[in-house]
């Protein structure tokens, strides 16, 4: 049993490698490359960068999420949602849970922004190695660009079979990858042992105070090799906080002694192209293809995290009604997160060979990438505070705030990225933020004007109809957000139609702040051939109306549910009823059968 458990932690923590790690893995490409387009590749230069990075790895990855950010959860999940899920719980209502909010949303956006430039710099910087092959020589931008674009249409064209079947394989290829990043860093920190010292955080700060305005220009790059670092904690819920800790241990050890060879590599030859690259065939020409391929791999599994990570985000925010509904498909029956939403994968495709095709190369790419991982960092950084003071862990609390600080500083550096581009992550990231502020606002709105009738108040014409005994046969399901509540469609249906059946059951289907778990509650005797069915899920669940409704025993004839036709005067209001007419009614959400489906149009004025 002991060999078991034993076998198991290590097959959980090459998964981690594979699920977990592809985005921060892959920054070794292009981080030192693009630090040393604005600052020269001098000995006291290159020891103090990675003097910063090392302490960036440490502070912004191992502290804030590693150690601080995993331990909190909701029955072990993790990410800002998560996050903010805590804090509103905890601040309960008012100004500060709205602020919570507002701040949870706005890194909701910023994530989904970076998962537009992630895949898009990834495979960029990857096929710009293709230059570097012994005898092909120089190639031109627009065939990189090809290349990549053929790449990520390839990538996006696959997703919809899901990448359940292929990720038993992203663990070992990441395996591979970390350990080539740690036997070429060390093959090259023999040749310059000194570079270890950069350990001590007297070089970068030294490096900071010597540099003045170039040295927050460095912080802007520098911030690259942590890109992916939040990560660690969004992806907690699928494999355990364990897990994913001890891969880190070994990919951070991985990461540090190759940037560290990087910059003793540096310190023998100057070169100009990609260092990473460049060390490869320097070690061996004949080995620089297969590594070159195994780069290629390694950057299409990070874009490929990446893209899940928008899926689940876009699920959780369609889930907790932040989002409007849209058809999903659940490519894994074993792995909840594995999800394929059509409309996402064209869009985010589309976004990324934009990018692609703006920035045409890595390096001027990098100038937009840090800005929504910083800022994001930063407001985790800003929920850890707020969430210890509340728990009265002044230690923790003391931490966060460092944390917070370090963050901060980062934030300030990555603004001189916005007139280089760096504005698309706003650009980007708005885009879903005003979606969910129009989405949130309207159904606010809609729920203020039209407001349910009270089930008390129900009962009394709904009795008086059913009493006559004019019904029809068999059992109808009706969809309601409250079962003491009756939204206006059954009004409508029941009272002002008389259409009612022998068995009247109103569903209710909620989500809860738990991510995994359903709960079934069935009310009996609401009214005379009148009960509900309470469905209590958790955000990440898969939740199956149907096969849950035969297991306890209801067998429907008919199902109702609400068709909203909103006119309105008022220009955001207008929008949103655009939204609302473009998306997928509530029913393809749950995959309903439908033969049986009725919907109900209530014509609503706002």
């Amino acid at each position: 049993m002991v060999i078991s458990r034993k076998f198991s932690s290590f097959k959980e923590i090459i998964q981690a490698m594979g699920l977990v790690f592809g985005d921060i893995g892959t920054s070794p490409i292009y981080t030192l490359t693009v630090v040393y387009t604005l600052t020269p590749p001098t000995y006291e230069n290159i020891i103090g960068i990675l003097s910063l990075i090392f302490w960036t790895l440490v502070m912004l990855v191992t502290v804030e999420y590693a150690w601080l950010a995993m331990s909190l959860s909701i029955k072990g999940e993790g990410g800002i949602i998560v996050l903010k899920e805590i804090l509103t719980s905890s601040v309960k209502t008012g100004r500060k849970a709205a602020f919570a909010t507002f701040l949870g949303f706005v890194g909701v956006s910023l994530l989904m922004g970076d998962g537009v430039i992630t895949p898009a710099i990834s495979i960029l910087s990857a096929v710009e190695g293709l230059e570097l092959i012994p005898g092909i020589g120089h190639i031109s931008i627009t065939t990189v660009i090809i290349i990549t674009c053929i790449i990520t249409i390839f990538l996006f064209l696959f997703q919809y079979k899901g990448s359940d079947k292929v990720s038993f394989t992203f663990g070992p290829i990441m395996l591979i990858w970390f350990s080539v990043l740690l036997i070429t860093g060390l093959y090259y920190i023999f040749e310059s042992v000194d570079v270890i010292k950069a350990i001590s955080p007297y070089y970068a700060v030294n490096f900071m105070l010597k540099n003045g305005i170039t040295g927050i220009l460095v912080l802007s790059e520098v911030i690259l090799c942590a890109t992916g670092g939040e990560a660690l904690y969004a992806d907690m819920g699928h494999l355990g906080s364990k897990p994913i800790r001890h891969a880190w241990y070994f990919v951070f050890f991985a990461l540090v002694i190759n940037y560290f060879g990087q910059g003793a590599f540096l310190i023998k030859h100057h070169v100009n192209n990609i260092v990473l690259f460049s060390m490869f065939k320097s070690i061996s020409e004949v080995l620089y293809i297969p590594m070159l391929i195994l780069t290629l791999l390694a950057t299409i599994i990070a874009s490929q995290a990446m893209i899940s990570a928008v899926m689940s985000l876009i699920y959780q925010g369609i889930t907790t009604r932040v989002f409007p509904l849209m058809k999903i498909k659940y490519t894994s029956a074993q792995l909840k997160s594995q999800i394929y939403i059509g409309s996402v994968n064209w869009i985010l495709m589309i976004a990324v060979i934009f990018m692609v095709l703006v920035f045409q190369k890595s390096g001027n790419l990098a100038a937009a990438y840090g800005f929504a991982v910083t800022a994001t960092m930063t407001i985790s950084a800003t929920f850890m505070i707020w969430i210890f003071k509340i728990k009265k862990n002044k230690a923790k609390m003391l931490i966060a705030v460092i944390v917070s600080m370090v963050d901060f500083l980062f934030l300030i550096a990555v603004f001189n990225k916005l007139p280089h581009g760096g504005y698309w992550s706003i650009i980007i990231a708005a885009i879903p933020f005003i979606v969910i502020q129009l989405w949130t606002n309207g159904g606010n709105a809609m729920h203020k004007s039209f407001r349910p009738l009270a089930i008390d108040i129900f009962n009394e014409s709904y009795n008086q109809i059913y009493q006559q005994g004019n019904v029809l046969k068999g059992t109808a399901l009706y969809f309601t957000r409250s079962l003491e509540e009756v939204p206006p469609y059954i009004v409508h249906c029941m009272i002002r139609c008389n259409i009612i059946y022998e068995k009247n059951i109103l569903i209710s289907i909620r989500t809860t702040d738990s991510p995994y778990g359903i709960e079934f509650n069935q009310i009996d005797n609401i009214a005379q051939g009148l009960s509900g069915i309470q469905i209590l899920a958790g955000y990440q669940e898969i939740v199956h109306i149907t096969q849950l409704l035969k297991e306890h025993g209801v067998d429907e004839k008919v199902i109702f549910y609400g068709v909203d036709d909103i006119t309105t005067n008022k220009v955001l209001l207008k929008l949103y009823a655009f939204m609302k007419t473009i998306t997928p009614a509530f029913v393809r959400f749950y995959d309903l059968p439908y033969n049986k489906l009725h919907g109900v149009v209530t014509r609503l004025e706002l």
